[in-house]
């Protein structure tokens, strides 16, 4: 069997750029070890050049195990490009809270690179290897501030209930591979359009769902997330939300989309229904939260059912969707975590009340917070507006009630969004230090804004990658 490595070179440079960040750390002095973040941020714009310059370049390794084509290529873009502004964002909060630099950024790295082989992994085996190594580096980074009492207990809330889920899936794959005979997605696929109904498939599949659920903190499997954001290290937050997020997806759409499709099992209303709950209660739980990184967690849920509905019609326009929206998700996210982060390095609190008047201590600041909020609201003329329509414009056809709720849902966003804006922008601060933001922090609050607002006036040529991706997906 011929193996085309130069497929898989993102991957290895990932592999060794994780193994010389934790090297160095015990070669490098420790008062010299503030460059390793540096390092590190500019090594992962090396691996996105990596996975730019291979864009055509796609094919199958290992009889069709792992799959490398533009779908996969455009979700490692967006994995590299949450991690490289998580990187530059957290180097101030790394060295003032965390320490351990070079143990926080390899590790991250490891996260990233457990990410990019789920989004290629097309069997069972390596998407849950993917899966475990990005789970386990997120445990790690979750517990990282090892003398606080809160992010210790995060880190054995994230071990528990991340074991459970995991054991869930696995018993799911277990019982469709029972089923099969097969791990390969696509020979999944094809065992199961030859069969009828059973019900021991159906079992497997919502234990699928259940598992994978957990990942995406999709209600009802979203319990762990509101506790373990707040807990986590704000940074951490920042990529737990987004990149675990993403990568979920990722899988999910090879398992559903290309795994479970032409059975006459109705997945497509299950998911239906889970994201309209998961709209609903990650909208309706974020009203009355008072810590910003707890709202943050109940509207990421919230953004996970406005991602879920791209999977319902198992469509190329659905695909599009998810892919569009996971990556302006990436720069919304980061960018309001990001505030949250240096507000918490310079004042110590994540209460909501305690960022009255940010507007006259930050204007920066307090400007990505808004845009940030508002695009998570899908406020025209911001990316989420472009991104909710690509999504809903799939499911108006058929699932018109789903649409309904998401366009009440995310009117009802506005209220909690807009209170924050109010307290920033009405309210006099208690303390009116100007806030100095440091290099690192500006050029990753720039970015996030910046492209937040490019997408939402001009989305046409990422929307054209984002169509390639999708049709990429859809040639196997």
């Amino acid at each position: 069997m011929q193996v085309d490595l130069s497929l898989i070179v993102p991957e290895m440079a990932m592999a060794v750029l994780g193994l010389t960040v934790l090297i160095l750390g015990l070669i490098v002095p420790k008062e010299s070890r503030h460059g390793l973040g540096w390092f590190t941020a500019l090594a992962l714009l090396g691996v996105m050049g990596l996975v730019l310059a291979g864009w055509n370049n796609t094919g199958s390794l290992y009889g069709d195990l792992y799959v490398v084509d533009q779908f996969s290529q455009f979700f490692k873009i967006t994995f590299l490009a949450a991690a490289f502004l998580v990187v530059l964002g957290s180097m101030r909060f790394v060295d003032k809270h965390l320490g351990g630099q070079s143990e926080y950024y390899s590790t991250l790295l490891f996260a990233t690179l457990g990410m990019m082989v789920m989004a290629s992994a097309n069997d069972f085996m390596t998407m849950y290897l993917g899966l475990e190594l990005m789970t386990i580096a997120f445990i790690i980074l979750v517990c990282f501030r090892r003398t606080e009492s809160k992010s210790l207990e995060s880190g054995m809330k994230y071990v528990l209930l991340a074991g459970m889920s995991s054991a869930v899936l696995l018993y799911g794959l277990s019982l469709v591979y029972g089923i099969t005979g097969t791990v390969v997605i696509n020979e999944v696929g094809q065992a199961l359009a030859l069969r009828g109904p059973l019900p021991i498939l159906m079992l497997g599949v919502v234990m699928l769902v259940a598992g994978l659920g957990f990942k995406i903190s999709a209600v009802p499997f979203h319990m762990w997330s509101p506790d373990i954001y707040e807990g986590a290290p704000t940074p951490v937050t920042a990529f737990l939300a987004v990149g675990s997020k993403a990568a979920s997806f990722a899988i999910l759409i090879r398992i559903f989309v290309v795994g479970m499709f032409g059975i006459s099992l109705n997945w497509e209303l299950l998911l239906a229904i889970l994201a309209a709950v998961t709209i609903i209660v990650g909208n309706l739980v974020a009203i009355p939260q008072t810590n910003i990184k707890r709202m943050l967690a109940y509207s990421s849920i919230a953004q996970a059912g406005y991602i879920l509905v791209g999977l319902v019609t198992a469509s190329q326009e659905g695909v599009k969707g998810v892919l569009f929206y996971a990556f302006l998700y990436v720069f919304a996210t980061v960018g309001a975590f990001t505030v949250a982060s240096y507000f918490y390095n310079v004042t110590g609190s994540d209460e909501i009340r305690d960022y009255a008047g940010l507007a006259q201590r930050s204007p920066l600041m307090a400007a990505v917070m808004v845009v940030a909020m508002l695009s998570m609201a899908g406020i025209p003329p911001l990316a989420g507006f472009v991104g909710k329509f690509y999504l809903f414009m799939t499911i108006v056809e058929d699932y018109l009630w789903l649409a309904f709720i998401g366009l009440v849902m995310s009117m009802v966003s506005v209220y909690y969004y807009l209170r924050v804006a109010l307290v920033m922008y009405r309210d006099e601060p208690l303390d009116g230090t100007p806030i100095a933001v440091s290099a690192p922090v500006t050029v990753t609050l720039l970015v996030a804004m910046a492209v937040t607002l490019f997408l939402g006036i001009y989305p046409g040529p990422v929307s054209e990658v984002v169509n390639t991706a999708a049709h990429s997906f859809f040639m196997h």
